[in-house]
């Protein structure tokens, strides 16, 4: 019995994602929600006015209702998520939670300790602020 199932089992994993350095995840739907849900629980300690928490905040819930919908299924998940391969969802749902954590010890949303020198955030004769980048 167990001879016919195992290789039917080994067909239907992926055997690589041919990219080097990334790993085949063999479960990866339920740490791709874990990963979303520390993210949200990350933002949540930031301030409701951070720029980067609204931004990071609104495409995470996407992500997650995107992963809701896709119930289960990784190829529609790949799909709607745009992001290439679950695994690399994975890797980039990991690194925004790095960033996340870094930001709330950087405090990003406070004001700036020393004035800019004039003319500092001035790109292609237009001055760049916080709240408009032209």
């Amino acid at each position: 019995m167990f001879r016919f199932t195992r290789p039917l089992l080994n067909a239907a994993r992926k055997p690589t994602t041919g990219i080097t350095g990334l790993k085949v995840h063999h479960d990866p739907i339920p740490q791709l929600r874990q990963t979303y849900e520390a993210t949200l629980q990350t933002l949540s300690a930031m301030p409701q006015s951070s720029v980067y928490r609204q931004g990071t905040e609104a495409l995470t819930l996407h992500k997650l209702k995107v992963l809701e919908k896709a119930n289960g299924d990784i190829s529609v998940l790949e799909k709607e998520l745009d992001e290439g391969q679950v695994e690399e969802s994975l890797d980039i749902a990991q690194d925004e939670l790095s960033l996340a954590k870094k930001m709330l010890e950087w405090k990003a949303w406070e004001p700036l300790e020393e004035k800019p020198l004039p003319g500092q955030w001035t790109y292609f004769g237009k001055e760049a602020t916080a709240t408009s980048s032209s």
